[in-house]
């Protein structure tokens, strides 16, 4: 077998076998959402196109009853208030007990201290399947003494390069240990590790970062692919959702070039282009690094 094989056979087996994406679109699972105001609506339109059916409820007296009902719970701390943080850990706690897939996004760890509190109770309290964060949040997370941030943005000097990947892989895996989390940290390239596996996913494009949301819609996708997939399979099922959403911002970019478009333009080919994509395409685009 020649070493090109032996990639493709490598980056393949990080992959599902099942068509999960069909799989949702079978099953239309109900994703809880308690995400921020910004971007609620592009995340629910997100969870439709990809096939699942949002609920955006952050009210403490209804989110336990909520997440009884729901396949998968996101929570997003992008607009973080006090309510919306105890509302975080009732439904979190419901959906774990519950074995439900809870993934968490800690917008802004390490921008203040509120948020990297809260981002760390969470941790504490609630068992979550994924954490998905950009390099400043992330390392907040681990407690590294020297973080770079940019209000909720990671900070240019986080980039991942080839020099400091081990390093990063060493930072994420520790996390995995802390939290059992699959860990998902995004930036140019994304990087998912959990406690015996690291892939690197190049799918994406650079407007991706030039529109709010992005990240928040990947949340849903997360949340609807693992919310039908066996938790043997989580790590899999990751993979594939963070690929599936930088091949949508691949086709979106193309379509915008050729109308001669802009952000707005990209925004909406970006939802449009998961509501079309098919398992295949996952497959055959998927350009992942073992």
């Amino acid at each position: 077998m020649k070493d090109g094989d032996k990639k493709t056979d490598m980056a393949a087996s990080m992959l599902p076998d099942e068509n999960v994406l069909q799989e949702v679109r079978k099953q239309r699972p109900l994703i809880h959402c308690i995400t921020n105001y910004v971007t609620a609506n592009d995340v629910a339109n997100m969870i439709l196109a990809v096939g699942a059916s949002p609920v955006m409820a952050d009210g403490l007296r209804e989110v336990e009853d909520i997440a009884r009902q729901s396949r998968a719970l996101v929570l997003n701390m992008g607009t973080l208030r006090d309510s919306a943080a105890e509302s975080m850990i009732a439904a979190g706690k419901i959906a774990a007990e519950m074995g439900r897939p809870v993934i968490l996004d800690p917008v802004g760890a390490g921008a203040s201290a509120f948020r990297t509190e809260t981002a760390l109770r969470i941790m504490a309290e609630v068992p979550c399947a994924v954490i998905r964060g950009n390099a400043s949040e992330i390392r907040t997370l681990t407690g590294e003494m020297e973080v770079y941030s940019h209000g909720v943005d990671a900070d240019e000097r986080e980039k991942l390069t080839g020099h400091n990947r081990g390093n990063v892989v060493r930072m994420l895996r520790n996390l995995n240990q802390i939290t059992g989390a699959v860990i998902v940290m995004t930036g140019e390239h994304d990087l998912i590790v959990d406690g015996q596996r690291s892939c690197l996913v190049k799918n994406g494009h650079a407007m991706m970062s030039q529109i709010t949301g992005t990240g928040c819609m990947l949340d849903g996708i997360l949340a609807a692919l693992l919310a039908v997939s066996d938790q043997k399979i989580w790590f899999q099922s990751v993979v594939y959702a963070v690929a599936a959403h930088g091949i949508c911002g691949e086709i979106a970019e193309r379509k915008t070039v050729r109308a001669d478009g802009g952000t707005g333009s990209f925004r909406m080919y970006f939802i449009d282009a998961m509501s079309r994509l098919q398992d295949i395409q996952i497959r055959k685009g998927a350009d992942c690094e073992v």
